[in-house]
């Protein structure tokens, strides 16, 4: 499209469930954000629009397992994710939420318009049924084998593992994830889009208009499913939250979650233009406005097809422009999960690192998940701040302050003649507004963050080239021209940053004392100004834009994540099932004793063997045991232990071994002795 008069910008509506992690703001949050930042800075009319997605199943589900009601589980987690992007710097212009009456009512709007055309289908079809629940087992209600990749936990709307999203009745192997029964099928009456009458116009749409400029993963997920076939999708369901369906027989229905939540962005607008007094409608109606949606690859299916069949369904709405969706990032080598609490939560990093928001937005930018999966690690995380953010960027605002400060009593020096050197350092500044707006405009953020810290080596390289510390014992002049080049550049760094470091932006225009009208500088001033900080301004005195993170503090983390990792391997522990039925006859042949180690060594050559002198109550005698890789030998002398002690003799490693120490192992796999407590019970009695 030619260039549009207004940027309507949306972020994939987060589950109210749980907060946000850095998955989230990695794959959506961010680089809306900074694509945000940049249309504002480059003169643009643009609205950043969002919200909480507060219906669906997952949030009944948590409700039920908390024993609180939904509202309780929205209304928490709404504030909480909300303060989190407030104090993250994430700048909406409204962040709304599904439970609000605008949405219902835009919803059921949206819902009754197209009912009204004709563009649903109404078929009563057989769905899970849990008779024990007396419920329909609607998406996260119901967990079985994906038809596709063959995932054992795929949901009954989405396999988590492939991505694919499916019917409930398409599970193979289905059960209800409230009781655990195997569903039976029974009849209900639900309204479809039917996505088949479609097919004509998205396969134009998407697979001819779109095949040069959207990202190659949303391209080919769209093609998948269009080549696949399209069928009629549901879009009520047998729950008793959310959005009541507005029609004749709907009672005990509501809209599905991924009816209504797309929506969501539109009455979010709707909300945002009553508040600040203007018309909503060019937003979403008007064809010389560029829609953008952010959001996960798991959302691609319903922001690329479904979302936009309802939008040509309705008729008035703009498609839209482009759906730049990304990846998945990973944490530490595995999956994030919200469930087993494997993540890096946004408010308790806000806790665990104060002030260091810039921190975390470089980092995740940086290993942003683009073109594949990304892995998130603290170390690189580490890494990217001490040896990039402190080195470069940091070291480079600090050295040129800090002379300005001691040469000049924080005065811009006036220049002499430039050099050719200067020259072409300036020219070179001048030209990265235009070399970070074209990878920003073609959705390469990461690619953009990288040419950001590129003008930051340039001015360490200028620096360095020129070493003004050794020029001023003999070319004062000099001296004053290399100061003013590098504040400069200092100064378009103060402006080119703020759409990927916002706070650092902030402070450093503080720094540079930039908040005067005459020297607040546009994107594209950067380019078109000779000028950026004139001589005789007034900078003020050097702070540290960012300090290094110590080794300990990281451990922290690390060892946060392995608690999580421990825990959730004690809570998928499974306990072995009984054994074969013995008689008691078999049982009596067991002679079991109370007894005590006397003595302890390790094993030559082995890590797993302990030898054992131990006390029986009916003699002493010799144990090998496999128990040095959980206790040391001072650990067991004089512990009380149970023994099998008419176990046939066997030969470790050349030693006789006489018996048995019983022993068990806890949910963090830690082995325990079955000992006993009672401290009247003796050496040699046995145990029955």
């Amino acid at each position: 499209m030619n260039k549009p008069k207004r940027y309507t910008i949306t972020t994939a509506l987060p589950y109210t469930n749980g907060p946000i992690h850095i998955g989230h703001l990695a794959g959506v949050y961010v680089p809306a954000d900074i694509y945000a930042r940049y249309l504002r800075l480059t003169g643009n009319d643009v609205i950043l629009i969002g919200g909480s997605d507060e219906h669906g199943v997952p949030i009944t589900i948590k409700a039920k397992n908390e024993g609180v009601s939904p509202q309780n589980i929205v209304d928490k987690y709404h504030a909480i994710i909300k303060k989190s992007f407030e104090d993250f710097g994430i700048t909406y212009d409204n962040y709304s939420r599904t439970t609000a009456k605008i949405h219902h009512d835009t919803a059921s709007e949206f819902f009754t318009t197209l009912n009204d055309k004709g563009a649903f289908i109404e078929e009563t079809t057989e769905q899970l049924y849990d008779e024990e629940a007396k419920q329909f087992l609607a998406d996260r209600f119901v967990v079985g084998t994906c038809p596709k990749c063959g995932n054992e936990e795929s949901y009954g709307d989405q396999c988590e593992n492939c991505g694919t999203s499916h019917n409930a009745t398409d599970l193979i192997n289905p059960k209800s994830a409230q009781t655990g029964n195997v569903p039976t099928l029974k009849e209900t009456k639900h309204w479809f889009l039917p996505l088949d009458k479609h097919e004509a116009f998205l396969k134009e749409w998407i697979l001819e208009g779109h095949k040069k400029d959207w990202k190659p993963n949303v391209y080919g997920q769209c093609k998948s499913w269009i080549d696949d076939g399209l069928r009629p999708r549901a879009v009520t369901r047998d729950l008793d939250w959310g959005i009541p369906v507005p029609a004749e027989g709907g009672e005990g229905k509501v809209l599905y979650v991924w009816f209504d939540a797309p929506i969501g962005y539109i009455s979010s607008t709707k909300e945002w233009a009553a508040r600040e007094g203007k018309d909503w409608e060019p937003y979403w109606k008007d064809k010389d406005t560029k829609l953008v949606h952010f959001i996960g690859k798991d959302n691609i299916v319903f922001h690329c097809i479904i979302f936009p069949a309802m939008l040509k369904a309705e008729g008035s709405y703009i498609l839209p422009e482009n759906v730049p969706a990304n990846e998945f990032l990973n944490l530490e080598g595995h999956k994030l999960s919200t469930s087993k609490n494997w993540a890096v939560w946004l408010h308790e990093y806000l806790e665990a690192f104060p002030g260091q928001q810039d921190v975390l937005r470089y980092a995740l930018n940086a290993n942003a998940p683009e073109t594949k999966d990304n892995d998130f690690t603290w170390k690189d995380f580490q890494a990217r701040n001490n040896n990039e953010l402190v080195a470069i960027f940091g070291n480079f605002i600090n050295r040129v302050v800090v002379l300005t400060n001691k040469y000049y009593d924080a005065v811009v020096p006036t220049p002499s003649e430039f050099n050719q050197i200067d020259e072409a350092t300036l020219a070179a500044v001048k030209a990265y507004p235009d070399v970070i707006a074209s990878s920003i405009e073609r959705y390469r953020f990461r690619e953009a963050g990288q040419e950001l810290m590129n003008l930051a080596r340039l001015g360490n390289k200028y620096l360095a080239d020129e070493e003004p510390w050794k020029v001023i014992k003999f070319d004062e002049e000099r001296t004053k021209t290399i100061m003013f080049v590098a504040l400069q550049i200092a100064s378009a760094l103060a402006t080119l940053s703020e759409p990927f470091l916002p706070f650092t932006s902030t402070k450093l225009k503080s720094i540079l004392n930039m908040s005067s009208s005459a020297l607040k500088t546009s994107w594209n001033e950067v380019s078109s100004k000779d000028v950026l900080l004139p001589a005789g301004h007034q900078i003020g005195k050097a702070e540290l834009l960012f300090s290094k993170i110590e080794d300990g503090t990281i451990q922290k983390q690390l060892d946060k994540l392995e608690t999580s990792k421990k825990a959730n391997e004690a809570a998928n522990k499974t306990i072995e099932p009984q054994k074969e039925t013995i008689t008691f006859e078999d049982f009596t042949k067991l002679d079991i004793r109370v007894g005590t180690i006397l003595e302890a060594e390790k094993m030559p050559k082995t890590k797993k063997l302990l030898k054992l002198k131990v006390d029986t109550g009916i003699d002493m005698r010799t144990i090998v045991s496999g128990i040095a890789e959980s206790f040391t030998t001072e650990e067991v002398v004089g512990k009380r232990v149970t023994v099998l002690v008419n176990l046939a003799p066997r030969a470790l490693r050349g030693v006789k071994s006489q018996g048995m120490i019983l022993m068990t192992e806890t949910r963090e796999g830690k082995l325990v002795f079955v000992n006993p407590d009672d401290a009247s019970a003796a050496n040699g009695l046995s145990i029955s």
